[in-house]
Order: C-alpha cells, then structure tokens, then sequence
C-alpha cells in the first residue's frame, strides 16, 4: 500500500504522497509533497521529524477564522504562506447569540438550496474549483509547489477538503492515474475513522437540529463523489483535470515538466 498515514503525534491525516506511481514507470519521491490537517501546538518530536524530511514550506489554505482559532506551529527555517480557500458555498455559519437559530436557518437552506447534504458538499467542491477567488488561490498554489525546491506541505483543517483538491490537481499533472488520485481522496476517511467515529458520538448527543447534523455528517466523511462529480465537471469543461489547471489556472507545459522533474523518479530507485 503506497497511501501511508505519517505517524507524527499531533498531526492528523497526514501523508506523504512519496511512492505513489506515476505514468511511465516513475513515481512520486518521498519527503517532498504532504498534505495534512491543521498543525496546532506540535510538539517538539514532531517538528524535528519535519524538519528531518527537508520541510521548507508550509501552505494554509484556511480562512482567517481558522487560523486565529487553531494557529499553525511555526518551524525554524520553514516558509509559510497563508492562502485562504473559502469552504463553502452559502454565507454559511455565522457568529450570533442565537447559534441555534442559526443553525436552524442555514440547514434549512441548504435543503432547500440543494436538496440533501451530500449534494451541498459537491457543490461547494465545485465553488472551490471554479469560483473565481478560490481557483485564483489554486492556481497560487500549484505555482509555490511548481518553483519549491525543498519538501512542501499544504493543510487545511482536517486535511480532507482543501487539502484533497490541491492533492488532486497535484497528483493529475504528475500523471498519476485517476483511480489512485481517488483512492487518495478515500484514504482521509481511513485515516481519520476514529476522529469521525467520536464526532459521530458527539453529534448523536448534541442538542443541534437534526439537518445540521445530517450536514456536519456530510462534511466530514470523505464520499467519492466529493472528488469524482468535480473532477467530471473539469473534464466537461476543459477536457480533463490537466486541461483545466492549463486553461483556468495558467499552468504550462513547461510547468509540467519542471513539476515532474522535481517529484518524480524511477519507481526502482532508491
């Protein structure tokens, strides 16, 4: 099994892509591309064990709110870059006296809206790819990763969202063949069974209305069609996953080749 959780205390479902092959007998080198959750009050263990992989750039990609409540660690020698994708596509959750009210409000809408929780979450996948903001957050994204030349990690908060769409388009240009780019996807269910399965347990006894529930529930599971309905949608519009980082986030053919320069060896190499 090449899809590897790093053992790393305080960090949760973080992988490095390391190993997972590529086209043409190459695949992706170790200690160069992870994606991770949030990386709140590391301990020193940890740190060092990241700093030892050659970590020279971390990628936020959280919103403001996020990084206030939960801020990163900060490593000696390591760049950070604050790239903040909005998850959502409603206003979404707001900050009032009444939450419960408000809560009651925004589940109400997004049944409304659309439908049932599952489709929200591949709607706001497809706001992330194709909203003008985030996709120019992407495409400022795929450029630090295309020019460090170091070992780069991107997070979000849980890893699964954010993470796993620049996960996606990384892994597409690299040639990885798409069956494996959504086994990567899935994999932040496995990772993070035991944190689901008590939010799961936490949510049962919370006195929250039960379609917010139902969306929380949604946010986070890790679904196949999250990843598949925006990647069709890329094909539809551009071809393929390739096609749209070419056509809406500027990425070249020199681009490619100086990405797989870098990331990609023999699969028998050491």
């Amino acid at each position: 099994m090449y899809i590897k959780k790093l053992q790393l205390k305080k960090l949760f479902n973080t992988r490095d892509l390391g190993g997972i092959p590529a086209a043409d007998g190459m695949a992706i080198k170790h200690n160069k591309l992870i994606r991770s959750g949030k990386l709140y009050k590391l301990p020193d263990e940890t740190v060092k064990k990241l700093k030892d992989m050659g970590l020279n750039l971390v990628i936020d990609l959280r919103i403001f709110t996020e990084r206030e409540e939960y801020p990163d660690t900060m490593i000696d020698g390591v760049e950070y870059v604050h790239l903040p994708v909005l998850c959502t596509v409603t206003p979404g959750i707001t900050r009032e006296k009444s939450m419960t009210r408000t809560m009651a409000i925004e589940s109400r809408r997004i049944k409304d809206e659309f439908g049932d929780s599952d489709n929200y979450m591949v709607e706001m996948y497809k706001t992330m790819a194709f909203g003008d903001e985030p996709a120019g957050m992407l495409k400022d994204c795929l450029r630090l990763i295309i020019d460090n030349d170091g070992c780069v990690l991107w997070h979000c908060s849980g890893g699964k969202d954010r993470a796993g769409i620049v996960a996606m388009l990384v892994e597409s240009l690299l040639g990885v063949d798409e069956k494996v780019v959504i086994e990567d996807y899935m994999a932040s269910g496995k990772f993070q069974h035991r944190k689901y399965f008590w939010h799961t347990v936490g949510l049962k006894i919370s006195p929250l209305v039960p379609r917010f529930k139902k969306i929380l529930y949604s946010m986070m599971a890790a679904k196949p069609r999250f990843i598949t309905e925006v990647m069709d949608e890329m094909k539809a519009r551009y071809g393929s996953v390739v096609g749209y980082c070419k056509q809406r986030l500027g990425i070249t053919d020199e681009d490619i080749a100086v990405l797989k320069a870098k990331y990609l060896e023999p699969v028998d190499a050491k």
